[in-house]
């Protein structure tokens, strides 16, 4: 699984360089794939993925696993062309999402609102990608990403 790093400040029970890497917002000027914006209350915080774990992954032969969005998706796509397997997982429905971000009780409104309008643009791409699936259980969602992997290694 790739760490990206953040410019956003950690939430609790966040571990850096486990969820994130966290770094001074100059500090991420030459990580590679930008793959969203984060807003906070009036802070907003770049992802990004660090160039040399990936190059050092690939090199060894291993996979790697990417949780971004659909810019970062057309980066990698760019850089790696057909060998990428892009599997876009979508929440059962927008009231499920929203219930979601809430029940996690680490955003404030004005972030969770934020967050649903990006998700709801973000969702417009689905047909961009390899595979579609509806995460209605964490469990089988999971299973079925792996099974994916698994069909096209």
């Amino acid at each position: 699984m790739s760490i990206s790093a953040t410019t956003r400040p950690r939430r609790s029970g966040e571990v850096d360089d486990v969820d994130y890497h966290f770094v001074a917002p100059r500090g991420s000027r030459n990580w590679s794939i930008r793959t969203s914006w984060r807003s906070g209350l009036r802070v907003r915080s770049p992802i990004r993925v660090p160039k040399e774990p990936i190059k050092e992954a690939l090199r060894l032969g291993r996979d790697i696993l990417f949780d971004i969005d659909w810019q970062g998706t057309q980066q990698l796509r760019g850089a790696f062309g057909t060998d990428l397997v892009r599997i876009f997982i979508l929440p059962p429905s927008m009231a499920e999402l929203e219930r979601r971000l809430r029940a996690r009780n680490t955003d404030s409104d004005e972030v969770i609102e934020s967050r649903m309008k990006r998700a709801a643009s973000e969702i417009g791409h689905w047909g961009e990608y390899d595979y579609v699936l509806i995460n209605e259980d964490m469990d089988h969602c999971l299973h079925d990403v792996q099974a994916i992997i698994a069909a096209n290694v």
